[in-house]
């Protein structure tokens, strides 16, 4: 694809992250435009006019009636042809938290054979009882299609969120595994998966699920924040980090992008190719 590729990112009713999704996608050379969610249901923005779809962090709709249900419902009723069309005409679409709960609750999410309607995974209350505001590891599948994580394999990321814990039925799991869905698992510092321990798993989420992708890869749903890793000193250890690479004669901050802006910069990548 020639030209800039157009990232929309949705704003609206308690999302509070766009500006910080909008502006990692511009470091991974999109171009971002913020749109509400009422300009695509009364019609005054067309999805038409993007390649990325970025449903962004928050609270939506204060998460009255459970995380991402209420911007879920809206949509589906309003757009709900033209967000399936969209997927179809092999576009991208990402998630992160308060957006990965709407696309299970639209059932953008996990796609099985691709049907993209039907709600079969939950993201529920975190096991601890509480909001986490934290840094974790992920650990990332190398076999999987998701196009997001391509070339990525153990990275930190923040996490803030107090509805994060993936559930869903035993055979939909084995189904996620043997089509490599699973695209990102929490993990311990070293890489290992956590294996449900807290708070390396900081919710209680099944298998360690922190993201899955459809069957094509090209929809990615997540709890982190990507978008929150745009900059290498917002890790809560960049001081400490910084001082180890002058000590071994590498500059203080990294020449390549951070693995959150790695995450979008892979989707620029794909529709460039």
């Amino acid at each position: 694809m020639t030209g800039k590729i157009r990232a929309l990112v949705l704003t609206g009713f308690g999302l509070n992250c766009d500006l910080e999704t909008a502006h990692a996608l511009e470091l991974a050379g999109a171009e971002a435009v913020r749109v509400h969610i009422n300009a695509l249901i009364d019609g005054d923005a067309r999805l038409d006019d993007y390649q990325i779809l970025a449903f962004g962090g928050g609270f939506s709709w204060g998460d009255d009636h459970g995380a991402g249900v209420l911007q879920a419902v809206r949509l589906r009723t309003n757009i709900g042809d033209q967000l399936r069309g969209f997927v179809e005409s092999h576009r991208l679409v990402i998630g992160i938290c308060n957006g990965f709960q709407t696309l299970v609750n639209l059932g953008l999410l996990p796609g099985f054979d691709g049907e993209y309607q039907t709600r079969s995974v939950a993201l529920t209350f975190n096991d601890c009882g509480n909001f986490r505001d934290d840094w974790v590891t992920l650990k990332i599948d190398p076999q999987s299609p998701c196009v997001f994580t391509e070339g990525l394999d153990v990275i930190d990321l923040p996490i803030r969120h107090g509805e994060g814990k993936f559930v869903t039925a035993p055979e939909v799991i084995v189904q996620l595994e043997a089509h490599h869905q699973i695209a990102a698992r929490y993990a311990r510092p070293g890489g290992a998966l956590a294996d449900g321990a807290f708070p390396h798993n900081p919710n209680g989420s099944l298998d360690d699920i922190a993201g899955i992708c459809d069957p094509t890869g090209r929809v990615f749903g997540l709890m982190p924040h990507p978008e929150g890793f745009n900059h290498w000193s917002n890790h809560p250890l960049w001081t400490r980090q910084a001082e180890a690479r002058k000590r071994t004669g590498q500059p203080a901050m990294p020449e390549d992008p951070t693995p959150g802006i790695q995450i979008f910069r892979n989707a620029v990548a794909c529709l460039r190719e």
